[in-house]
């Protein structure tokens, strides 16, 4: 049954793949360039800490390829090599006044899909975008900001004071959408985004203290990319 479903699905993309060829338009439009904006962080802890929103910066390198349009979709691929500062802050709400967050530095690097829906031209217009892929980054470095005084013995949960990165690579899901004005000197994004991280920074086995490190951040972002070939 199983051989039989495979060749009836790859004989239905075989009888298809003619008329897809005939719906698609192909473009190579190439755009390079900066990007910047914010992260708004958090982690997702097991055992749970309590948290407000860390607030961290990013920016980088944008990397942009229009191949196809297909109906009225454009389809491409987007990659970017960025900066992108993470971390948490807790939230502490008793009477000791005390606070901590933590700065956690990466490259990061996504890779997604590209879809854009909008005026077919690179010159003028305006068009709205989503992308969609995956993420790796890398761990640079760390720092722990707390009060003055700060003590770990009023705390709860106490693990988390003074126990650095185990794990330096990152993985996740990210997920954005905005609009691309372009113009006679070049594109104009702004764009909204959403990381899931996969991964944990610290070990998560049965032995360890806690079962789930991971990473999330919602971002918001400008971008200027040029056109350089086509």
């Amino acid at each position: 049954m199983k051989r039989l479903l495979v060749s009836l699905l790859t004989a239905c993309i075989l009888a298809t793949a003619p008329s897809l060829a005939q719906l698609t338009d192909e473009r190579h439009y190439l755009t390079v360039g900066v990007n910047g904006g914010m992260n708004m962080c958090s982690v997702s802890f097991s055992p749970s800490i309590k948290q407000d929103t860390f607030n961290g910066i990013s920016g980088g390198l944008t990397f942009r390829y229009i191949s196809e349009k297909y109906f009225k979709m454009f389809c491409g691929i987007q990659g970017e090599i960025n900066y992108s500062q993470r971390g948490w802050s807790e939230l502490i709400e008793d009477e000791t006044g005390d606070s901590y967050s933590r700065a956690m530095n990466y490259i990061e690097v996504p890779l997604m899909a590209h879809l854009a829906f909008g005026k077919d031209s690179q010159r003028k217009g305006c068009q709205f975008f989503v992308n969609l892929g995956p993420q790796f980054a890398f761990f640079m470095s760390e720092k722990e900001n707390m009060s003055e005084g700060f003590s770990k013995d009023e705390r709860l949960i106490d693990y988390q004071y003074g126990k650095m990165v185990e794990n330096k690579f990152d993985y996740g899901i990210v997920v954005g959408a905005g609009l691309d004005f372009a113009t006679g000197i070049g594109h104009f994004l702004l764009e909204g985004r959403y990381y899931y991280g996969l991964g944990d920074f610290w070990g998560n086995s049965k032995k360890d203290e806690f079962g789930r490190s991971g990473l999330s951040y919602i971002g918001a972002r400008i971008a200027y990319l040029i056109n350089v070939g086509k």
